[in-house]
């Protein structure tokens, strides 16, 4: 492969900048047919039957945007990424400007010292950190802020508007954002249609916004990311007519499970064409950015048929990204499958 496969033209101003409301007022590109249909997502629940299952993403974003200064007088930015010790006190980060930080320097909060800055990690582009208040999490709560995606300017009003309305533990760096088109009267909508609901957590950490540098997307480096797939949502998979998977952490969560023989643990499944699907039959998901692994997986899922979908969606000015509309993609092996087993 070359990294022009997974290239597009990505005007800005489809780039979406803030959160439609409703929620589920959001469009969606309805790419499991032919010909492809346009809807809204309160319409969702029709495009399901009973017997399908929805699996979501439940991690919920920490405020994990940290604005400090160094004892020069310089600003520096830590975007914590995961936990690595149960109190909260140790993590990897991303840290602004990273070409200037020493290791053992001090970051500080309004003259009081906050973040000591560790080794580089394996990967050499995080750190190692720790945050040296008493209580590290009561802190990351009162300083810290969204940590909106680049491509998003301003802030947010509304700060749940970056949460699922399911999300329960926090420890995100980004939401899963195929979910943020969910309200509750959607959901209740779709359970009443005979559809079930499970979750899965996957932490979403460094590879959902950063993008691929190599020219073979292939030979590109995944960071790994903790996921845990309950019991009771594997054997609703096994059970259900077709698995729908929302997002494409939900999507990795569930094939890492399959792949590697585990409910939880570290993975750095990298979904790329040629990958032999396991579980999930159908995905909802946002449109991603160009060069990014999110969107080998989308090849991997639906072949070329990506680039035309992409390109319709651009025509039909579509919003793109995290705060932008939705697309349902179905494998056509797998509808075939569920169809076999209903």
């Amino acid at each position: 492969m070359h990294i022009s496969d997974i290239d597009y033209d990505l005007p800005e101003a489809l780039i979406a900048q803030k959160p439609v409301e409703p929620r589920d007022s959001a469009r969606l590109l309805c790419a499991h047919t032919d010909p492809v249909t346009h809807l809204v997502m309160s319409a969702f629940h029709q495009l399901l039957q009973p017997g399908d299952l929805i699996v979501v993403n439940n991690t919920k974003v920490l405020p994990a945007r940290l604005l400090l200064q160094r004892k020069t007088g310089g600003s520096a930015e830590v975007l914590l990424l995961e936990r690595k010790s149960d109190d909260g006190r140790h993590w990897e980060a991303l840290i602004k400007p990273a070409r200037k930080l020493k290791t053992g320097e001090v970051l500080e909060y309004f003259g009081k010292r906050v973040v000591c800055i560790g080794e580089r990690t394996d990967a050499g582009d995080t750190f190692s950190i720790e945050i040296t208040d008493d209580d590290p999490i009561d802190l990351i709560n009162r300083i810290g802020v969204m940590p909106l995606p680049p491509y998003i300017r301003g802030s947010l009003k509304d700060a749940s508007r970056y949460q699922t309305v399911y999300a329960q533990t926090p420890a995100s760096a980004a939401a899963p954002t195929a979910g943020l088109h969910f309200t509750q009267e959607l959901i209740n909508k779709i359970v009443e249609k005979g559809v079930s609901i499970a979750s899965v957590e996957l932490i979403v950490g460094l590879d959902t916004f950063k993008p691929i540098s190599v020219d073979n997307p292939l030979d590109h480096v995944i960071h790994s990311e903790f996921f845990h797939v309950p019991e009771e949502t594997l054997q609703k998979c096994k059970e259900a007519r077709r698995v729908i998977a929302i997002g494409t952490t939900a999507t990795r969560a569930l094939e890492s499970a399959a792949t590697f023989g585990v409910n939880s643990g570290r993975t750095n499944l990298f979904i790329t064409p040629g990958y032999e699907w396991k579980i999930v039959n159908a995905m909802l998901t946002n449109f991603h950015l160009p060069r990014t692994s999110l969107l080998l997986m989308v090849q991997s899922f639906v072949g070329e048929k990506w680039r035309e979908l992409y390109q319709l969606a651009i025509e039909e000015q579509y919003r793109f990204l995290s705060f932008g509309d939705a697309m349902f993609l179905a494998r056509e092996k797998g509808v075939r499958d569920a169809q076999s087993n209903s």
